[in-house]
């Protein structure tokens, strides 16, 4: 979830968070300051493959649960001018974006991507089991996030609203206000209110959603079945399952951005560096060279 501070938006006021990291099942990508990507990780289906991808604004990565063998991940790029560029798992058409105009912000969720759109409507495509994206009839949209079988909208008027799977309760996000950024895991979702506290509803097998005592927080990012909290002083905080070490970030400093992966953990510091925790079977945790990530708000 890209960094910003709660005291700084004004609800009434448009705006887009543009993540310049993202993370997926068994994938890395970070947007650098030139425009271009980098990834690294399982490239089974061409996740990976963002070497031609350009003037980039945002990027998403789409998520798979642990319990999902496969590599069936995929990656979108949101361009300066507001287009969309997709690479990546296609079964489902989640990378079938090329025709989107006016996005302003993008959400990789299981097999499908959502693009919010600058009149603040949204926009949707792939797999639609659940309805995870009937979204045609939101609008004053502000933020958008994609869990695996849910999708999750954030208004102009910081109220939330929720679509797809709700086994859980992960959907039960009507009485929620004064919501400032949303995350959504597995079968968990996650709001960032004001005045800095953080609530959660759904699935809490891990822990996930213990985040009532979270207070001062400026971002969140959320994996599969674990919660992350970004501090002003810069600090991480985790919750949930830490099977990988996933949850090991209470050493990080000097992080300005983060993101959750099914089971690994991305921090963007302060001079374009990043760090990672977690599972690295397939090499997602590999970005201790990377340098020149675009810092979020710049």
């Amino acid at each position: 979830m890209d960094y910003f501070s709660p005291n700084e938006v004004a609800l009434k006021v448009k705006r887009w968070p543009k993540d310049t990291i993202a993370a997926g099942r068994r994938h890395t990508v970070g947007l650098k300051s030139d425009g271009t990507v980098m990834a690294v990780g399982d490239n089974k289906n061409g996740q990976c493959n963002v070497s031609s991808l350009r003037d980039i604004a945002a990027v998403a990565a789409g998520n798979v649960h642990m319990a999902t063998n496969t590599g069936n991940a995929h990656t979108i790029g949101l361009r300066s001018d507001g287009s969309v560029a997709a690479v990546g798992w296609n079964r489902h058409g989640q990378c079938d974006v090329h025709d989107w105009r006016d996005i302003v912000a993008v959400a990789a969720g299981w097999r499908r991507t959502i693009g919010l759109k600058s009149d603040g409507t949204a926009v949707a495509v792939g797999r639609n089991n659940d309805g995870e994206c009937e979204v045609s009839g939101w609008h004053d949209i502000v933020a958008i996030a994609a869990g695996d079988w849910h999708t999750i909208s954030l208004k102009m008027d910081g109220t939330v609203s929720a679509v797809g799977n709700n086994r859980y309760r992960q959907c039960n996000v009507s009485g929620w206000c004064d919501i400032v950024a949303i995350g959504a895991g597995y079968l968990h979702t996650i709001g960032l209110k004001s005045d800095g506290m953080v609530t959660a509803v759904g699935l809490n097998n891990h822990g996930q959603s213990n985040v009532s005592g979270w207070h001062g927080i400026v971002a969140i990012a959320v994996g599969s079945n674990h919660t992350i909290a970004l501090k002003p002083d810069g600090t991480v905080t985790a919750v949930g399952w830490n099977k990988y070490g996933q949850c090991n970030v209470s050493d990080w400093r000097d992080i300005v951005a983060i993101a959750a992966g099914s089971a690994h953990t991305v921090g963007l510091k302060a001079d374009g560096t990043v760090v990672a925790v977690g599972d690295n079977e397939y090499g997602q945790c590999n970005v201790s060279c990377w340098g020149g990530i675009q810092l979020p708000g710049r």
